[in-house]
């Protein structure tokens, strides 16, 4: 480009990131797409293996990724990762709560104890430590971004994943109470709340509904699509894109929003049938 029409900066250049459960997915989109837009990011995933190697491939392409294995149920470990990888760059600019799990398909009255903590011990309360930790940095600079990953599920509950609908719900409570708190010290904290996203997470939720209902996996799909007003399921740079505007400048005057990427879909509503009753 000449002198004339100079290059513009990139919207994130120097910013320094980190996403949790980033290692695939959504969280995988997300970092390449921060990363473009010209953000240091650290993949922070359980799987550390998974992670280093995608931080290699998107490094081979010229970007500035790392990586770090991070526990998110472990309070101590979010707070080592996240403080480390701050000392390191020495700040820390963006954290994306991308890190959970789903729930197995049950009903609210089979669903058992250990299934239900486990949602919520990765999935809400992940992201709370994680939050803690980055908030303590963010203050402290008085600037940062906060952006947690939340569901439509959290808006509007499905059945049969009454833990999976209770995580999300409470990480946007939690995002609305931290950019209350955090607004004095201007650091925003938004949340999104992706639709359907035919990735692996959605994979294995999807198997366990088709079976539920006596479906394929074909017809499933096809039947989530057609309840799309816009016709399509999602891909992960179509939420990785709002994400990434969240984070960047564009966005200065936004914080405690909640924001539905979706395709115009707001839930899905509908009542499971009669169980046979044991």
């Amino acid at each position: 480009m000449n002198a004339d029409h100079p290059t513009p900066p990139l919207p994130l250049a120097g910013s320094v990131a980190i996403v949790t459960g980033a290692a695939q997915g959504l969280g995988l989109g997300i970092v390449e797409r921060l990363a473009r837009e010209g953000a240091s990011v650290t993949i922070a995933d359980i799987q550390d293996r998974k992670a280093s190697d995608a931080a290699d491939a998107l490094r081979q392409q010229g970007f500035q990724v790392d990586s770090a294995r991070l526990d998110v149920s472990n309070s101590d470990d979010v707070t080592h990762v996240i403080n480390a990888t701050a000392e390191r760059a020495g700040r820390l600019d963006i954290l994306v709560t991308s890190a959970g799990v789903g729930q197995t398909v049950t009903p609210i009255t089979q669903l058992d104890d250990a299934e239900w903590q486990r949602v919520i011990d990765i999935t809400l309360t992940g992201a709370f430590y994680c939050c803690r930790a980055a908030a303590g940095i963010m203050e402290q600079q008085e600037r940062g971004s906060i952006v947690n990953l939340a569901s439509i599920n959290g808006q509007n509950p499905a059945a049969l994943v009454a833990a999976y609908n209770v995580a999300k719900a409470g990480v946007i409570s939690l995002t609305r109470t931290m950019a209350l708190e955090m607004a004095a010290y201007c650091v925003r904290v938004n949340a999104v709340c992706p639709g359907p996203v035919y990735t692996d997470f959605n994979r294995t939720v999807m198997a366990q509904r088709c079976e539920s209902l006596g479906i394929t996996e074909d017809e499933m799909i096809e039947k989530v699509r057609t309840a799309i007003p816009l016709g399509r399921w999602g891909q992960p740079d179509d939420i990785a894109a709002v994400v990434a505007f969240l984070c960047g400048p564009d966005s200065r005057w936004m914080t405690g929003e909640i924001v539905r990427i979706s395709g115009g879909m707001e839930g899905v509503s509908a009542a499971p049938p009669k169980r046979a009753v044991t």
